[in-house]
C-alpha cells in the first residue's frame, strides 16, 4: 500500500522547490511522482501540426522523488508523515503519525 497515492495534496520538504504545495498528478514508478507546478523544467519543443502543438520553450513536470515531499495534514496546516494502520475488519487505512487522524480518502 503506498503512502502517498495519486490525487493526494503533498508539500515538498528538500530540493528547489521546498515549501510548495502541489497535488500529485501521477506515480511515474514505485518511487517517483508527477507533482502540479513542481519541478518545473523548460523544454524546447517542435511544433507538430498533425497533433496540434505549437512550437516554443514550454514548461514541463519533471518527477520528483517521493522521500522529497511529505502529505500535507489540512488540520495542522503543515506536512505530516504517514502510517499505516490495520482496523479490526482486517482493512488497512493510512493515518497521519502526529494525530493518529485518519488521511481523508481523495477521489483519484
Amino acid at each position: 500500500m503506498n503512502k502517498i497515492r495519486k490525487g493526494d495534496e503533498v508539500v515538498v520538504i528538500t530540493g528547489r522547490d521546498k515549501g510548495k504545495r502541489g497535488v500529485v498528478l501521477a506515480r511515474v514508478d514505485e518511487q517517483h511522482l508527477l507533482v502540479e507546478g513542481i519541478n518545473l523544467v523548460k523544454k524546447h519543443q517542435k511544433p507538430n501540426p498533425m497533433k496540434g502543438e505549437q512550437g516554443g520553450i514550454v514548461d514541463k513536470a519533471m518527477p520528483i522523488d517521493q522521500s522529497n515531499v511529505a502529505l500535507y495534514n489540512p488540520a495542522t496546516q503543515k506536512a505530516d508523515r504517514v502510517a499505516i494502520q490495520i482496523q479490526e475488519d482486517g482493512k488497512k487505512i493510512r493515518v497521519f503519525k502526529s494525530s493518529k487522524a485518519p488521511v481523508p480518502s481523495t477521489v483519484a
